[in-house]
């Protein structure tokens, strides 16, 4: 009895020390988050890379980004289309409800070389029209996800997540969907402790950054 005793014990310790209890991330997580946005992808930022330039003010779901990035560690990656999007916001949300209708698959300019090196997909985008950009469909159709986690996070103007998470369990029907975080864009800058609980809540409070292979 004391020598199964012992042996249940070691096996809980075992557990807790790799992070496989229920909630907890795993510590050998190998994490990359993706984001959509405006800028960067738009022909008012046309050829601007919107991580590392300093005078480009972020969109919302960058800020959003660079939040949990610094939380999990990882890789980061944008996606970006081929057509840039209009410069006007007016232009371009008439442009994205004009995809949507016609469930379009706009070409993207920027690709994962090694998505199978990844675990965990942290996923962000704008909400547009109550879902996904129409450039996230391509991008959850070009890859298999099946195994990986996918937790998605947005920024919207009172839509919340809208349908988007059923959209990405309709298009990775293979992959484990975690709850996703809705923030406004109008509040972004001040989300950090919104983000930090969000990501505690799923274990990934005080999750170890892992140097993860690049994108």
């Amino acid at each position: 009895m004391r020598k199964l005793h012992l042996r249940t014990v070691a096996t809980l310790l075992f557990l807790s020390g790799v992070g496989l209890i229920a909630g907890t991330a795993y510590a050998e997580d190998r994490i990359l988050t993706v984001y959509f946005s405006r800028v960067g992808t738009s022909r008012s930022f046309a050829g601007v890379d919107a991580v590392s330039s300093a005078s480009l003010p972020s969109g919302n779901t960058i800020v959003i980004a660079n939040m949990i990035h610094e939380a999990v560690g990882g890789d980061m990656f944008q996606i970006v289309t081929v057509t840039p999007y209009p410069a006007a916001y007016r232009d371009t949300t008439d442009l994205a409800l004009k995809e949507q209708q016609d469930k379009a698959r706009p070409r993207l300019a920027t690709h994962v070389k090694k998505m199978g090196d990844y675990d965990v997909i942290f996923l962000g985008y704008p909400d547009w029209w109550g879902t996904l950009p129409m450039p996230l469909f391509t991008f959850l159709t070009e890859y298999d996800f099946s195994g990986k986690t996918i937790i998605p996070f947005c920024t919207h103007e009172g839509s919340g997540l809208g349908s988007s998470e059923r959209d990405i369990a309709r298009l990775c029907p293979n992959a484990k969907l975690l709850d996703g975080l809705a923030v406004r864009g109008s509040s972004v800058d001040g989300a950090q402790k919104t983000v930090q609980n969000w990501l505690a809540g799923l274990g990934y409070g005080s999750a170890k950054k892992t140097k993860s292979p690049t994108p």
